[in-house]
């Protein structure tokens, strides 16, 4: 072996000792921004059958709040277009792309503090019967909404020490 077990002991506590020196916290830790700010936070509703599923993915990765004081408030849009085409014009898939701004701001006074934009996409096929390709494109529009709300609860966490306490 390259090393002795006691030897990567001391590499590990060594290399966990210089994260913690540079001021490295974890973003779950016990004491971490993340765990104080994001069980504070009331998603607002949107209304589409896409924005049903990114809130219901955000209060999955943030939790609900019985307290909040802060919201989020999330400007979601999608479209549609045909990538795959065949000789005689018809589309065999389609991806959806979907953008997602988005602004956390103090109840108390409803000052923005953080804001940002997240983007991504899903496709489906579209060359099944007309039940396959429904439940095909909703199980794409679902999965897409879930990358968005990973993307944005990511962004929290990572910036969950910017907010006040």
């Amino acid at each position: 072996m390259w090393l002795s077990k006691l030897s990567r002991r001391f590499v590990l506590i060594g290399a966990a000792a210089s994260l913690t020196a540079c001021g490295f916290t974890p973003a779950y830790g016990p004491d971490s921004a993340a765990n104080r700010v994001l069980s504070q936070i009331a998603v607002d509703e949107i209304k589409t059958s896409d924005g049903f599923h990114l809130v219901r993915q955000l209060e999955h990765r943030l939790g609900r709040s019985a307290a909040p004081k802060f919201g989020l408030s999330v400007a979601l849009t999608t479209r549609e277009e045909g990538v795959a085409v065949t000789s005689d014009n018809q589309t065999t898939r389609v991806e959806i792309f979907g953008d997602a701004t988005f602004a956390l701001r103090q109840l108390s006074d409803n000052a923005v503090l953080l804001s940002g934009k997240t983007r991504s996409f899903t496709g489906y096929s579209t060359t099944g019967v007309t039940t396959s390709e429904l439940a095909s494109e909703r199980d794409a529009r679902e999965r897409l909404m879930v990358i968005l709300a990973d993307q944005i609860a990511t962004q929290l966490i990572a910036r969950a020490g910017e907010l006040p306490e």
